[in-house]
C-alpha cells in the first residue's frame, strides 16, 4: 500500500463573523477535500501534547509519530539539518528571524517578507561583526540560523506570537541571553543604514531593523522513518523546518521548483512532484505553508484563497493516485489571534475507513467516526488498518 499525506499549515480556524459564522475551511470552495471526506472518514487530531507550545515543529513531529518529549530539542536544530549545517557537541542552533521593530513594538516578524538575497546580505554584514562565539547562516527570506558555540540555551519567544506587542518583556532570558541580547542590539546598528534597508525604505517597504533569535536547541537523534515504520518516505516542503525533520528522519527531501513557503508557492508543481515521488516511495508527506502565513497576516481573503489552491493541488494528486490519501492541518492558526493555538485539527482519510462524513471542516470532522485521536497514533493506526 502507498500513502500521501497533505498538510495545510495552519488551515484550522474559528468561526468568523466576516464569513457568516463559518470558518475559512467551511467558507472556501473545497470540492476535493470534501470528496476525500465523503469517500473516507473524518476525525479530530490533537497535534500538540499538553505542556508544549503550539508550533509547527511540535505538531509535525507528532503527526510523523515522533514524540516531542523524547525527540524535540528546539526548532533551530531542525532547520540546521535542512540547511546541511552539522552541529558540533555543545552547539546551540537558534532560528534567527529578520524582524521589524519600531518604537519598541514588534511590527513585522518577516520584515515585509524580505527576499532571500536581501536577507543574505544583511546576515553577511552582521557576521563580520558577530565575533567567534557564534556563526550566522542565511536561509530563506526572513528565516535564518544562528549557532552559538558551546552554548547553554535560553528561554525565547517566537516573534510571530508578539506582533503589535512591546518586545522588551519577551527578550531572551537565562543561559545564552546576554550574548543573544548583545547580538540583537549589534544587529540594529549594523542594519540601520545598510543599503538593503535604505532601498527598502525608499521603495516604501518595511526594513529589517534587527535579528530575533528563538527556538534554540541541540541536534536531536531521530530514528529513521524506515526504521520506525518499515517503509520509505519522501518529504515535500519549502520550509526549512519540515525539510530538516525529513532529513533527520532519513526521508528523501524533494526539491520542487517554484516552492516558496509563502502565498505564491507553486501548488501544482508540488502535486506533480508528489506523484513522481510516490512511484519510488511508499509514503509522501506534502506540506504547504501558505494558510499559516495568511493567518499571521490576519488576511481572511488570502487564507481562503490558499485553502482553495491547496484543494486544487489535492485534486491533481487524488486524480493520479489510487492509494491511501489523507488531508489535515498541523495546527490551528486563528485569524483572530494571528498565531497558533493548541485546538484539535480536522483530518480526513480515504482508502482505509468510511463513515459518511459530509465534507471537510472543523465541525464536520467533529462528527466523524474516527473521533479525537493523538497525532502520535495517526500513522501507526493508518498503516495498521490499511495493511
Amino acid at each position: 500500500m502507498k500513502y500521501i499525506v497533505v498538510v495545510g499549515d495552519g488551515m484550522g480556524d474559528e468561526p468568523l463573523e466576516e464569513l457568516g459564522g463559518r470558518t475559512p475551511l467551511e467558507y472556501a470552495e473545497t470540492p476535493n477535500m470534501d470528496t476525500i471526506a465523503r469517500e473516507g472518514a473524518c476525525g479530530l487530531m490533537k497535534t500538540v501534547p499538553e505542556g508544549f507550545e503550539p508550533g509547527s515543529d511540535i505538531a509535525n513531529l507528532c503527526i510523523l509519530g515522533y514524540n516531542p518529549g523524547r525527540y524535540h530539542t528546539g526548532r533551530g536544530p531542525l532547520e540546521a539539518a535542512s540547511m546541511g549545517i552539522e552541529l558540533a557537541e555543545g552547539d546551540i542552533a537558534y532560528r534567527c528571524n529578520l524582524v521589524t521593530v519600531e518604537d519598541g513594538l514588534m511590527i513585522d516578524f518577516t520584515s515585509g517578507h524580505i527576499s532571500g538575497d536581501e536577507g543574505a546580505r544583511l546576515i553577511s554584514a552582521l557576521s563580520k561583526a558577530a565575533g567567534d562565539t557564534v556563526s550566522l547562516y542565511p536561509g530563506v527570506s526572513y528565516r535564518n540560523l544562528l549557532v552559538v558555540h558551546h552554548g547553554e540555551g535560553a528561554e525565547t519567544t517566537p516573534p510571530h506570537d508578539i506582533v503589535g506587542e512591546p518586545v522588551a518583556p519577551h527578550l531572551p532570558r537565562g543561559g545564552d541571553s546576554p550574548l543573544l541580547r548583545a547580538l540583537m542590539e549589534r544587529s540594529a546598528g549594523v542594519f540601520s543604514n545598510h543599503p538593503v534597508n535604505q532601498a527598502r525604505r525608499g521603495a516604501g517597504r518595511r526594513p529589517a531593523t534587527m535579528i530575533w533569535p528563538w527556538g534554540g536547541g541541540r541536534r536531536p537523534a531521530l530514528p529513521s522513518f524506515m526504521e520506525r515504520y518499515g517503509i520509505s518516505g519522501g518529504m515535500i516542503s519549502a520550509v526549512d523546518l519540515l525539510r530538516g525533520i525529513g532529513r533527520l528522519a532519513g526521508m528523501e527531501v524533494i526539491d520542487v521548483p517554484g516552492a516558496t513557503g509563502f502565498l505564491d508557492t507553486d501548488y501544482q508543481a508540488k502535486a506533480e512532484y508528489a506523484l513522481r515521488a510516490i512511484d519510488r516511495h511508499d509514503f509522501v508527506y506534502v506540506h504547504v505553508e501558505a494558510p499559516d502565513e495568511a493567518s499571521h497576516m490576519g488576511s481572511i481573503r488570502e487564507k481562503v484563497r490558499a485553502i482553495e489552491r491547496i484543494d486544487e493541488m489535492l485534486g491533481t494528486i487524488a486524480s493520479g493516485f489510487g492509494g491511501v490519501i489523507a488531508v489535515l492541518t498541523d495546527h490551528c492558526t486563528p485569524i483572530r489571534l494571528k498565531t497558533h493555538s493548541s485546538d484539535p485539527v480536522p483530518f480526513a482519510v480515504r482508502g482505509v475507513w468510511r463513515d459518511g462524513c459530509r465534507g471537510f471542516s472543523e465541525r464536520a470532522a467533529n462528527r466523524g467516526a474516527l473521533g479525537l485521536i493523538s497525532a502520535l497514533d495517526f500513522l501507526p493506526m493508518m498503516f495498521r488498518e490499511s495493511g
